[in-house]
């Protein structure tokens, strides 16, 4: 009997340009033996190549099925699935939230439709153009009222969502390029950002002279220690607050990267002592100024800070601003930039939430090192106020 000739079956692909498409194209069989036809979505010949290959990986582990039901995914869905599982707590702050929310309410007209294959640098820029050209959509009781242009920086934001949202899909498989990369935004952002203030040793003398002890405390905490105001210091408890040891335990923050302990200056110590010395019989180091509010604890220090740096002579800068002081002061005092962020509890969580005594005995010849005389020699500055 003689043996049969039959080609064998190709088990590679092909990457290949199309008339009608900007983008490179493949073609190969899946594991039936049907040829699979699909744009790559990107430009890029090796960025193609190298989503064939994960292509026939998936086909080999048996999961091409699943990633091809999800290239007819729209924008508008992915957006849905994105402020579900990616833009609320724990994955980011409420606050964060929000911001997400207000921006992809305002991305939806122009892509929700759009295939998440099909979006392209191109795209993205005509949206950024157009937006920088419209008005301010204001609220009265008028109605909504349009009153000058929308402003950059505003802009920028609902950009750096989109961008987020096409690194996180990249992540999840569902793309293999950020067409967010290839855009520049076509207005300056730095002009209409106010930079942030690095408070002097001066301007802190004036400021503890005239501030009630409570902000005083507060001042000196997170000049010292880097703290978030709001979301760090005024709910802490004071089983958080180990004196003995110089620590305070960190159980919820901003990131994940925020949890865990923080060791302190002597400075700091003094504060966190007095905190605990005048708020006999609460269990929080700032506890409620008047009863019967929402919180057991002071929830703002908008007016009191204000009318503080008012009484001070000092130009408004907002409190959290005092982060930036101790960054500052942290690299005038030779620490290394890498480390100034481990410091502000800005790198990586899983890394950070390995905290060996190794890690604690880095972090206090840190604070060892702080330069509190390191915005002197600037002048106090004019800034302008927060929207």
């Amino acid at each position: 009997m003689e043996e049969s000739m039959s080609r064998p079956r190709k088990t590679s692909g092909t990457v290949y340009p199309r008339k009608d498409s900007a983008f490179w194209w493949i073609s190969y069989r899946n594991r039936e033996g049907r040829r699979v036809q699909e744009s790559t979505g990107t430009t890029d010949r090796q960025e193609a190549e190298r989503f064939l290959r994960q292509r026939l990986d998936a086909r080999d582990d048996g999961m091409l099925p699943t990633i091809l039901a999800s290239k007819n995914l729209t924008f508008g869905d992915w957006a849905d699935w994105f402020l579900e599982n990616r833009s609320k707590p724990p994955f980011r702050s409420e606050n964060t939230h929000i911001q997400n929310l207000n921006a992809v309410r305002i991305l939806k007209p122009t892509f929700s439709n759009t295939l998440l294959l099909d979006i392209t640098s191109e795209a993205i820029e005509d949206y950024l153009r157009r937006r920088l050209s419209e008005g301010r959509r204001c609220r009265t009781k008028l109605g909504v009222q349009h009153r000058g242009r929308v402003k950059p920086s505003t802009v920028h934001q609902e950009f750096r969502v989109l961008r987020r949202m096409l690194n996180v899909a990249i992540k999840q498989k569902r793309l293999t390029s950020n067409p967010c990369a290839a855009v520049e935004f076509p207005a300056s952002v730095s002009r209409t950002t106010r930079k942030p203030h690095h408070m002097t040793a001066s301007e802190q003398e004036r400021i503890e002279m005239v501030a009630p002890n409570y902000l005083k405390h507060a001042v000196v905490i997170i000049s010292e220690m880097g703290l978030r105001p709001y979301k760090e210091l005024m709910p802490m408890k004071k089983s958080q607050v180990d004196l003995e040891n110089l620590l305070v335990h960190i159980p919820d923050s901003k990131t994940p990267s925020g949890v865990g302990d923080m060791p302190m200056t002597e400075s700091a110590r003094q504060a966190f002592k007095a905190r605990i010395d005048e708020t006999p019989g609460s269990d929080y180091l700032f506890p409620a100024l008047r009863k019967g509010g929402k919180k057991p604890y002071v929830g703002s220090l908008k007016k009191v800070w204000r009318s503080t740096l008012h009484r001070a002579g000092v130009s408004y800068f907002s409190l959290y601003e005092l982060r930036h002081t101790f960054a500052s002061r942290l690299s005038a005092g030779g620490v290394s930039d890498h480390f100034v962020t481990q410091m502000l509890r800005q790198g990586d969580s899983e890394v950070f939430k390995r905290y060996s005594q190794a890690k604690l005995n880095m972090m206090r010849e840190a604070l060892a090192r702080l330069d509190r005389q390191a915005n002197q020699h600037q002048s106090i500055s004019v800034t302008s106020r927060p929207n």
